[in-house]
């Protein structure tokens, strides 16, 4: 189980916090000049003898390819993307992966900086970045992604998952599901956007929770802690307080996909809400 760090980027910090006070969240998240902070587009390795699966990929590096020459460089400019720094390919190459040598990819769902690296610019087309890789996502959000409202029109893009749909290799889900690959299952979260898939891995004695935008920081563990960019905020509060609270009573580890300062966490109840007890790199 290896972090696969993708890349560094930045989202305005009053939109990461919603309703909360700037005065609260930028102790933890200092943000630049521009109010944006620091995020990093983290996925999962899960490696096993045969068998490697990648979850989520990023926001993708070749953003003039799939966005055009002027969106391009105001994409990456508007994110504060980094061009230096981890990838999705250098991370992979870490660990002695190359493209081809991963077999399933999981996409907690379509918007751009966690589908972005799920393809690539090769001989003038958008081709799957993982040739061999079977793919999966829920049918409800290829649908969302497909037609998006205007809230998230700028979230998704056909350009992530148009070329997986031409080359037959996206597997679409309707619903959470148990072992859909071996120790691993999909839960439904439509907090954040619809049919959001948080992964839940298990060996039997171990528990890790791929949060995605769920709990996209150690930060947003607090109940009422959520994004400007959910879609429904009190539906979110009451997914947190359900898996939440299945993740403290029972030890889980918590896995943050946007968290710059940590991989994980395991988090305790505070009350009525929720805390973190420990942190970890991973």
């Amino acid at each position: 189980m290896c972090p696969i760090p993708t890349g560094l980027f930045g989202l305005d910090g009053g939109a990461m916090f919603g309703t909360v006070p700037k005065v609260l969240w930028e102790r933890s998240n200092p943000p630049d000049e521009k109010n944006r902070i620091s995020m990093e587009a983290r996925g999962l390795l899960l490696k096993s003898p045969g068998c490697n699966i990648l979850i989520d990929t990023g926001n993708g590096g070749d953003f003039v390819a799939k966005y055009g020459e002027k969106m391009g460089s105001k994409f990456a400019d508007l994110f504060n993307i980094h061009s230096d720094g981890p990838s999705l390919l250098k991370s992979l190459d870490f660990h002695g992966l190359k493209p081809e040598d991963v077999h399933h990819v999981i996409l907690t769902h379509l918007h751009f900086d966690h589908a972005g690296g799920a393809t690539t610019e090769k001989n003038g087309k958008l081709v799957p970045t993982f040739p061999n890789a079977k793919y999966w996502v829920q049918k409800g959000n290829l649908e969302t992604a497909s037609h998006p409202n205007v809230r998230e029109k700028a979230s998704y893009y056909a350009a992530n998952f148009q070329p997986l749909l031409d080359a037959g290799v996206l597997n679409i889900m309707d619903g959470a599901k148990d072992n859909f690959l071996p120790g691993i299952s999909a839960i439904i979260s439509n907090g954040h956007t619809q049919a959001q898939q948080v992964v839940k891995v298990t060996d039997g004695a171990t528990t890790l929770l791929y949060c995605g935008d769920m709990v996209p920081t150690s930060t947003h563990v607090k109940l009422p802690w959520v994004m400007g960019y959910d879609l429904h905020p009190l539906t979110l509060i009451e997914e947190k307080q359900k898996y939440l609270g299945e993740a403290a009573d029972q030890s889980w580890y918590l896995f943050f996909e946007h968290d710059p300062y940590c991989d994980a966490a395991q988090i305790e109840r505070q009350g009525n809400d929720f805390a973190v007890k420990t942190r970890f790199w991973l």
